[in-house]
């Protein structure tokens, strides 16, 4: 694995060079610091850096922001489109739904590098300074897409936080990952703004439902033999409960994880949110549940009582405080 990661470092250099070299012979005769003269002065630095973070473990200096970011997974891009960073997005990839509106012509102008997670190769050809994951599967050591084996390619990265968490995550957490984006892009007034809003949304949610009791609720995301659900540490628990639900496998310590069908009978949700992406359609969905005689008890099944979230609603991005009313309006 080191050798073609040191080709593609090399590669980088002579194409650095190729860029720069124009670029210098241009500026040789007009820029101080360039003129060998020892008294000359840099030029002055960008507000808020050096700027040090530490992600998932690493620990990163930021000298001045990314100028070529890559952002894989559709919560990573769209937190970049939310802070107004578009001419930053030297490429993205993998969409779980469509992007909300409100980014679709920003995204249309983005390159696709892939339809799903794109080759080492592909995502060193856009030359990027910077790589955005939201899951962890994004930076796949086996697939060559290491954190590590970016950094040795002089790329810096970052992982959502909900791909790490060692504990259950919440709103705090958003806020978190959209100001330290926005830090780190030098915009971090941006990314306060937003977070402003969203506790005002939040909250203006929350004197609603203020005298609602609870609701028990099950996450159905797919699965057969057994339900692919959402636990109790990943985001969409806290969303459940902000939205008036109590998530009825809160003990699943996984932010999605397996759970029997007789577990399921056994818990007696009233409200059953499908997560909508993907090849299976929330009609699909429906009529398997709806069609399985081991749930027929089930009060949701019995009064066919379901809510709608899209997947990309349910992660630790910034539709996280709209997918709270979203929710709370179906409950």
């Amino acid at each position: 694995m080191s050798r073609p990661i040191r080709t593609h470092m090399h590669l980088r250099v002579l194409i650095a060079a190729a860029l720069l070299a124009p670029l210098a012979a241009c500026s040789s005769s007009s820029s101080p610091s360039s003129s060998g003269d020892p008294d000359a002065k840099p030029g002055p630095k960008t507000p808020g850096f050096p700027y040090t973070v530490t992600n998932c473990g690493v620990k990163t200096t930021y000298e001045a922001p990314p100028k070529r970011a890559v952002t894989m997974n559709q919560h990573a891009t769209e937190v970049m489109l939310e802070l107004g960073l578009k001419d930053r997005l030297a490429g993205t990839a993998y969409l779980d739904d469509k992007v909300l509106p409100k980014y679709a012509k920003a995204y249309a102008d983005t390159p696709v590098l892939a339809k799903e997670y794109p080759s080492y190769e592909k995502l060193l050809a856009a030359n990027p300074d910077y790589v955005y994951g939201g899951y962890a599967s994004a930076f796949l050591a086996g697939e060559g897409r290491s954190r590590g084996a970016l950094a040795k390619s002089g790329i810096e990265s970052r992982l959502n936080v909900e791909g790490c968490a060692k504990r259950a995550v919440s709103m705090d957490d958003v806020y978190k990952e959209v100001r330290e984006v926005g830090s780190t892009f030098g915009v971090r007034p941006r990314a306060d703004k937003w977070v402003d809003a969203a506790k005002s949304e939040l909250s203006a949610t929350a004197k609603k439902l203020k005298s609602k009791k609870p609701l028990p609720v099950f996450v159905y995301d797919s699965g057969d033999k057994s339900a692919f659900t959402a636990g109790g540490r990943g985001i969409g628990n806290d969303i459940i409960e902000r939205a008036g639900g109590r998530n009825v496998f809160a003990d699943l310590d996984k932010s999605f994880g397996d759970a029997s069908w007789e577990s399921v009978v056994d818990r007696k949700p009233e409200v059953i949110v499908i997560l909508d992406y993907g090849g299976t359609t929330v009609a699909q969905k429906k009529k398997r549940l709806l069609d399985d005689p081991v749930l027929a008890d089930v009060p949701a099944i019995k009064h066919k009582r379901f809510a709608v979230l899209p997947l990309s609603d349910a992660v630790v991005g910034v539709r996280a405080p709209a997918a709270v009313s979203k929710l709370a309006g179906q409950l």
